[in-house]
């Protein structure tokens, strides 16, 4: 065969390569991981060898020493106590001291006053530019009900910080009620 024969009939048999793109290289990824994970959890894992200790013969007595179980008693915590019920209060307050002064934009804003705030700007996307009262008493409800559920469930499975939700909610009210009371007064 000459090789002129050689490459006309190259020519004629070449393929295009194939260019695989991103879409279906991450689906091909995807597909292989999920296969490998579900065949990881179907297959059956052989049995444990035998223990030493079981095949083990000695003609010398084994001494097992005699432990006497107790174990140590976790003090049972309840989720709502004092100090509990004491940070959701302040919390509470506070988130609601922030809604009633967020109000005073909107009774600038009815009375026409010029060089005082009369549109909400800190918190526009929560209350709107003139909240009204029912959203922002709305606002204040959710806010209040969210940290006071987040509290209660890191507490109740047992997490230090159980507290962080109440104590920011206040610390974030209580700047928008530092904030209203010098712009808006």
């Amino acid at each position: 065969m000459n090789s002129r024969t050689y490459e006309s009939l190259t020519a004629r048999t070449r393929v295009a390569p194939v260019t695989v793109t991103g879409g279906t290289l991450l689906k091909s990824i995807v597909l292989t991981a999920f296969v490998l994970m579900a065949l990881a959890t179907t297959s059956v894992a052989a049995e444990l060898p035998e223990a030493p200790s079981s095949i083990m013969r000695t003609s010398a007595p084994m001494i097992t020493p005699t432990v006497l179980a107790s174990a140590p008693r976790s003090a049972e915590v309840h989720p709502i106590d004092k100090k509990f019920v004491s940070l959701s209060f302040v919390s509470s307050a506070s988130t609601f001291a922030d809604s009633y002064t967020t109000l005073f934009a909107r009774q600038n804003w009815l009375a026409g006053k010029k060089g005082v705030c009369n549109v909400e700007v800190q918190s526009a996307y929560l209350y709107g530019t003139h909240p009204t009262v029912g959203r922002a008493y709305a606002v204040a409800s959710a806010k209040s009900a969210g940290s006071i559920f987040a509290a209660y469930y890191m507490r109740k499975h047992h997490s230090r910080f159980w507290s962080f939700p109440l104590v920011a909610n206040s610390l974030v009210s209580l700047e928008g009620v530092t904030q209203n009371m010098i712009e808006c007064n």
